[in-house]
């Protein structure tokens, strides 16, 4: 294996890695909490050291698959049915696109349930409307609770679901809420159901951590979590002394793991860089240098965004070293 092909799997691995580090952060119960206490009507403005609670058992990290048929699990142990969400091991079937964080809530009353599911994206994706895709995702959230969640015909029993997103890399801070609404056209008869289904909530994140102020506090909390500049102590320290979350072992490794995965994602570009550089002479060195990091990070499927935002180059530079790279060879 030559080095520049070399480079591209590992820095493709760690990116892999990253990702799945990012899902593990935010699966953190209290990490959780901070979101449904900014989102979700039955908890906005509690304590989210209080919303913890609410939260039933373990989320399911990655494993949940969204293709139809294969959310539920239905088995038979000891003659009795056991039904719940179909956790696969993430290694089987690895070409199965699968829920980021999926969980159970219960609520208030201590009766009635809903279904959370967050997502994690890095930027918009270019080739979908990422609205698309939530619909798509909180609608498999219902319809599979058919045989899990409800039996037959009986609708009534099903459970109010959320699909949050959370967007990085954005223009701006920005917190939406989309949820089903009625429209009377002619009359005004009052139909029976449950308008409280269906719930779409997208958090764009921008590029620059916001100040902590209520009203991006979440903001920041995400921002600081998910932030490729950051090192472990200061995002531990804002966390602790901004947010009063205890730093746990798990969530101190956790933080750390991240942090090192993103080190490590750019010093195997800057290995592919020095090694081009070597290769093209001291007068060019650095523009090859610099070439052959950012194409590394391309091949690994960064987006212009997040390579903007680590090398300071504009997205119309990166597009020019690739248009460059393309025409020399």
């Amino acid at each position: 294996m030559n080095t520049e092909i070399k480079n591209t799997v590992q820095a493709s691995s760690q990116k892999s890695q990253y990702d799945e580090m990012a899902k593990q952060l935010i699966g953190h119960k209290i990490i959780l909490a901070h979101i449904l206490a900014k989102t979700v009507d039955e908890f906005i403005g509690m304590n989210p050291k209080d919303v913890v609670p609410f939260i039933e058992g373990d989320p399911l990290i990655g494993v949940v698959p969204v293709e139809p048929g294969l959310t539920n699990a239905q088995t038979v142990e000891k003659g009795q049915k056991v039904i719940g969400f179909n956790s696969e091991n993430g290694e089987i079937n690895e070409g199965l696109v699968r829920f980021d964080i999926v969980f159970y809530v219960r609520m208030k009353d201590g009766i009635s349930q809903i279904i959370l599911n967050v997502e994690a994206q890095k930027d918009r994706p270019s080739g979908y409307s990422i609205l698309n895709r939530a619909v798509f995702y909180v609608s498999r959230l219902i319809s599979s609770q058919k045989g899990r969640d409800f039996e037959n015909t009986n609708y009534n029993d099903m459970k109010s679901v959320y699909s949050i997103w959370l967007v990085m890399n954005m223009e701006e801070n920005t917190l939406t809420h989309m949820h089903l609404t009625k429209e009377d056209i002619l009359g005004s008869y009052n139909w029976p159901g449950n308008m409280d289904l269906f719930h779409i909530v997208m958090i764009g994140l921008a590029r620059e951590l916001p100040e902590h102020e209520e009203e991006t506090s979440l903001h920041r909390l995400l921002g600081t979590l998910l932030s490729a500049t950051l090192g472990t102590e200061r995002k531990l320290d804002i966390i602790k002394t901004e947010y009063n979350i205890p730093i746990e072992s798990k969530l101190r490794e956790d933080v750390d793991t991240m942090c090192n995965l993103s080190q490590g994602i750019w010093e195997t570009a800057e290995a592919a860089g020095r090694a081009a550089g070597e290769a093209a002479g001291r007068a060019a060195g650095e523009a090859a240098k610099e070439a052959s990091m950012i194409l590394t990070m391309r091949k690994a499927g960064y987006s212009y965004e997040e390579i903007s935002k680590i090398s300071s180059l504009t997205k119309e530079q990166i597009q020019k070293i690739e248009a460059d790279s393309r025409v020399s060879i």
